[in-house]
């Protein structure tokens, strides 16, 4: 390590890459570089906590002291989108209010194809109605002189991978809901995961033509979801809307309007270029085809972009009725090309000095994610605790999964009476049925814990827990639940344990034997089955029994394990009902760290 020759300089506990080339009056590519060499791998808008950005000073020749934290303005916004951060940097005397940014979710039947498409060839300043030529992921029109930006995302399972990839989906959320169908499963997925985004929701109720709409029974059920209407003296606006006749369209515009004038959407169309790969794709003639959504700054034709780990300089831009265009601001989008390769839809895009500089943070992002792609760092109970000490959150967000609704409930409200002023519960999502990777996905766009009570999550889903850093706890007693809850709460929860299924295999057949009861006649269908494992009788759906292997043979020999293909003879403690046909996952516990 380089000595220091004596110049001091103060930092902050935490400094951004790039706010830290400038205190010491180098490149970022240089702190990039250092920090590389000392086996931290960082981009230019990551922060780094006091001891590294020290480390880094000192091989520059600086000794760092940290500033008094007295002196440091602590403003808490909770945790933003990498955007939004940027914005919060910008000198408020610069921000202007910008056009809303709007998505579209609900059930899969319940017409939000339709109505994009209605809004979508709907011009109302313009009167330009079929104008737009190309489909480009995100559109605009206008409604009494002011812009609305629509995202045409798939559903509410890209909305969340865009926040969980630091994006935030939209400003505002319109739920489409039939009048004639009301509130199914996907739309209550829909509302989880739009209030895990806190942003604020507009219910378009479609179908009002139909002769069986029932608008009332519709919003009995929102109000059930916390959804309100805003003539039941709710907070929630209800629309009704017809997408196929076209009936109430300037309505739902006009609530964007209204919601839009009660939340605070401003930016910089001068400041720090920054915003959102909405979709991206490789055409055979024109190369990498992105489009990009605007969220601050001004983008401009020959900037030199990154997006993740692509990068280049931008060689055309269109808007979205495909006309050529030099600049786009905040809150458009605009199809771009000239970027080196494929972008993720929810990548942060950001403006550079030259396509060299965003080479090289295009290869550090490359490299970072190849570090890291492993497994991520999981989010406990005891992290949200940590965290909640260090003043960084003040709720837990919790995805509550139960077998049956009448386990659901009581769970529910023994959780919640849990809350305290110190910290808040937050139960995002509820439901009944196994793990899915819905849950899995909204639980990692928000920092979530999923409880499961008497459910499992198949191997899949918790291999894909366990690659996004989901901490997947589960329990058949409440109590326990309850407990381990209010333990995290106050700090005394005992170290996790991680289920690890070891192999699953299926009953052929069922012997009797002296001494030991009855025995299962398996076959190991996959993995391998462990004398020293726990053991799961799982019939059909359900989970039949639990407890620890009795013993486990092969060829009437007692063995320590048996494997994928192999037949062996089960005892389950405490169990002998076995039924031909059911299915035996043997797992075992592993502490977490």
């Amino acid at each position: 390590m380089a000595e220091s020759t004596g110049k001091i300089i103060e930092l902050p506990a935490n400094i951004v890459v790039r706010d830290l080339a400038t205190e010491l009056g180098v490149s970022s590519i240089q702190i990039i570089k250092t920090l590389m060499a000392n086996g931290v791998m960082a981009n230019i808008n990551q922060q780094i906590d006091f001891e590294t950005a020290a480390v880094v000073a000192s091989e520059l020749g600086f000794e760092a002291r940290i500033k008094d934290l007295e002196e440091e303005k602590v403003v808490d916004v909770g945790e933003l989108p990498d955007w939004r951060q940027k914005i919060m940097d910008e000198d408020p005397s610069k921000l202007v209010t910008r056009p809303p940014v709007v998505t579209i979710l609900g059930h899969v039947d319940h017409g939000k194809t339709t109505l994009l498409d209605a809004i979508r060839h709907t011009d109302v300043a313009g009167g330009e109605a079929g104008g737009i030529t190309q489909h480009i992921g995100a559109y605009q029109v206008e409604h009494k002189g002011r812009t609305i930006t629509f995202l045409d995302t798939p559903g509410h399972a890209a909305f969340t991978a865009m926040r969980a990839r630091g994006a935030q989906g939209a400003d505002i959320v319109i739920l489409v809901v039939a009048a004639d169908d009301g509130v199914m499963p996907q739309t209550k997925e829909a509302i989880a995961h739009a209030k895990a985004a806190k942003v604020p929701i507009i219910v378009a109720l479609n179908k009002i033509d139909r002769p069986n709409a029932n608008p009332d029974y519709v919003k009995h059920q929102l109000a059930d979801n916390g959804l309100q209407p805003d003539d039941w003296e709710g907070d929630t606006m209800v629309v009704p809307v017809s997408a196929k006749q076209r009936l109430g369209l300037e309505d739902l515009l006009e609530a964007i309007l209204l919601v839009t004038d009660h939340v605070e959407i401003k930016a910089n169309p001068q400041g720090t270029v920054a915003g959102t790969v909405i979709e991206a794709e490789m055409d055979k003639a024109k190369g990498v085809v992105a489009t990009f959504l605007v969220q601050n700054g001004t983008l401009q034709m020959g900037d030199a972009v990154v997006a993740g780990s692509s990068s280049g300089k931008l060689r055309a831009m269109l808007d979205h009725r495909g006309k050529m265009i030099h600049k786009a601001g905040p809150a458009t989008p605009v199809r771009v090309m000239g970027l080196n390769e494929v972008p993720s839809a929810g990548d942060i895009f950001s403006v550079y000095p030259s396509e060299k500089e965003a080479r090289a943070i295009a290869e550090a992002n490359r490299a970072k994610m190849k570090a890291g792609s492993d497994a991520a760092p999981k989010t406990t109970l005891e992290d949200i605790f940590e965290k909640f000490k260090a003043g960084e959150v003040k709720e837990l967000p919790l995805i509550v999964k139960a077998d049956v609704q009448g386990s659901l409930e009581p769970i529910i409200n023994s959780v919640e009476d849990l809350n305290c002023e110190e910290i808040k519960i937050n139960i995002l999502h509820s439901g009944t049925g196994e793990i899915t990777e819905t849950d899995v996905n909204l639980a990692e766009a928000s920092k979530a814990i999923i409880i499961g009570f008497n459910v499992t999550a198949d191997p899949a889903i918790q291999k894909l827990a366990d690659s996004k850093g989901v901490s997947i706890r589960k329990y058949a007693i409440i109590y326990r639940l309850t407990e381990d809850i209010d333990k995290a709460l106050k700090g005394m929860l005992a170290p996790e344990f991680n289920e690890v299924i070891t192999g699953t295999a299926a009953v052929q057949a069922v012997f009797h034997i002296s001494k030991l009861g009855n025995i299962a006649g398996c076959k190991v269908l996959k993995g391998e089955i462990r004398r020293n494992g726990k053991m799961r009788v799982k019939r059909g759906d359900k989970v039949v029994f639990e407890n620890e292997v009795s013993s486990l043979k092969h060829e009437k020999e007692d063995v320590r394990e048996v494997r994928q293909g192999f037949e062996c003879g089960i005892g389950v403690r405490n169990f002998d009902t076995f039924v031909v046909g059911d299915i035996l996952e043997c797992y075992v516990m592993e502490k977490v760290g």
